[in-house]
């Protein structure tokens, strides 16, 4: 049962290597030859005084030479490259053997593994016979399980006095290793970045610039058409939501102009039916003098009318001071006639005096007009008061 509780190790480098990788299948067979000057491998192979010469590509090899580490040799390898062109354009490997090189697996604190080198250099008299001013070695961290808080690597190393008289051999021939690895524990040439280098930094040959540039170049460009693809919707889209917002905006505005505009129509609207209610909560006082005189007969005469809340209250004499209470009720403008004082008798004329209040009843509202042009205004009068004689 795998354990959950255990740290998850990204390797970030290797990681990147490994798409990198993937990518370059992306890229056109033809560039990609232009980028890779070199195809290819030879391995080169020491036996005793010889170099057994294998040439390598896609998982096929092919034995080339044995030559001889002498000016016959050279000779020999020379004819060689002239002869064959793929030796012009593969890399070379310096693949040790079991006389030259050795390995041991060594187990080692997981703390120490950002500092591999430099732990086992430390404590390189511990784990083997040799200084580490006496070889050159290389550490390699290996796949597979691991103890708790334990690391398990590969230690390869060489003598130094072997490595630089093979390493003086094989310029001597006009030969650059690209790297040199050890036949027991082989570095993938697929996969080289994660493999090891016996041949120290001061030895190797400087990698060429321009198929790595041309390389960062292409993957550049990759990511900027990624970026691209994957911003400019996004930015077709913000685009596209500002302009709509815009008129939104303006939409909004002239919404809001509307509104006002409404709310003040609806505002005159409600003053004019207010208007209407009070104008037409009582009838006009026209009327009521125009109903009062086709109702009272010439043998009566008023000596004082006041209007006031619905009621109009009049003063006067007539010969029958009763008989005009059943002549106020038959109106329909007026009702509820009653007296409100008694009524007497004038001496000298022989007429009644009387003081008669009436209800005023309220006129039916009209339903008010549909016109754009504005409500006429509104004459009326709360208040009336007259006296006059016959």
């Amino acid at each position: 049962m795998p354990n959950l509780n255990s740290t998850i190790d990204l390797d970030v480098k290797k990681f990147f290597r490994w798409w990198l990788r993937e990518l370059d299948f992306l890229v056109p067979e033809k560039i990609r030859q232009l980028v890779n000057e070199k195809r290819g491998f030879i391995i080169v192979r020491p036996e005793g005084n010889q170099l057994a010469l294998t040439y390598r590509l896609n998982e096929q090899a092919e034995p080339l030479a044995i030559l001889e580490r002498n000016a016959a040799g050279i000779a020999q390898y020379k004819a060689l490259r002239a002869n064959d062109e793929r030796l012009a354009k593969a890399n070379l490997i310096l693949r040790l053997t079991a006389q030259e090189a050795i390995q041991k697996e060594l187990a080692l604190p997981v703390a120490v593994k950002e500092n591999l080198s430099q732990v086992v250099a430390y404590e390189l008299d511990r784990y083997t016979p040799f200084k580490a001013e006496q070889v050159y070695f290389a550490v390699k961290p290996l796949e597979g399980e691991h103890e708790p808080g334990q690391i398990r690597v590969m230690l390869v190393l060489t003598p130094r006095e072997t490595l630089d008289a093979l390493y003086e051999d094989i310029k001597t021939m006009d030969m650059s290793p690209l790297f040199v690895d050890y036949e027991a524990t082989p570095n993938d040439l697929e996969q080289r970045y994660d493999g090891y280098n016996l041949l120290p930094e001061s030895l190797r040959d400087k990698t060429a610039n321009t198929p790595r540039l041309i390389y960062t170049a292409l993957i550049a460009a990759i990511f900027l058409l990624l970026g691209a693809v994957l911003a400019l919707p996004v930015l077709f889209e913000y685009q596209t939501v500002n302009a709509l917002q815009e008129k939104i905006d303006a939409i909004e505005k002239d919404a809001k102009e509307v509104k006002a505009l409404q709310l003040e129509i609806d505002a005159m609207i409600d003053e004019t039916r207010l208007l209407i209610a009070e104008k037409n909560a009582a009838p006009p006082v026209i009327e009521m003098l125009n109903t009062l005189s086709a109702l009272i007969k010439d043998n009566t005469w008023l000596s004082y009318i006041q209007y006031s809340d619905g009621h109009l209250q009049i003063q006067g004499e007539s010969p029958a001071a009763s008989a005009l209470i059943g002549v106020l009720e038959d109106s329909e403008l007026f009702a509820n006639a009653r007296f409100v004082s008694p009524v007497t008798q004038d001496k000298a004329s022989g007429q009644e005096r009387f003081q008669i209040t009436v209800d005023v009843t309220p006129a039916v509202a009209a339903p008010p007009a549909q016109s754009n042009a504005a409500p006429a205004a509104l004459a009326y009068t709360p208040s009336l008061a007259i006296g006059r004689r016959k």
